[in-house]
């Protein structure tokens, strides 16, 4: 099997994904979005820090795929294709099936393009 698996157990569901499926997590106050790289859309209800802390617990090292990005994103980094400051845009893709624009702030993306030059070094 490739990749890890992240469960979500509610009540009334199970959400069963693969992390080497999931492009970003969005904040919906109360709630996160899941976006897959099939475009498919999930929503769980844990806000973004939850989520964070879950990742953490379920994933452990590899929770370190995921980044934390200001108040409403966490990102898959694997799929960062582009970090555009000036325009404000984060463009994640596989480089073949899609492509997901994310506007974020300035000091944000910023951060996020010195932190990805120190991984790769």
């Amino acid at each position: 099997m490739v990749g890890e698996i992240i469960i979500f157990n509610s009540r009334d569901e199970l959400l069963r994904l693969g992390t080497s499926k999931i492009v970003y997590f969005e904040a919906d106050g109360n709630y996160t979005n899941i976006v897959t790289v099939n475009k498919l859309k999930s929503c769980v209800r844990m806000n973004l820090g939850e989520m964070e802390r879950m990742l953490a617990f379920q994933l452990g090292e590899q929770s370190k795929t995921f980044m934390r990005i200001g108040k409403s994103y966490i990102i898959n980094i694997k799929f960062i294709y582009r970090i555009n400051i000036l325009k404000q845009q984060l463009i994640l893709s596989d480089y073949d099936h899609f492509s997901f624009q994310l506007t974020l702030s300035r000091e944000a993306l910023k951060n996020m393009k010195e932190l990805m030059i120190k991984i790769k070094k």
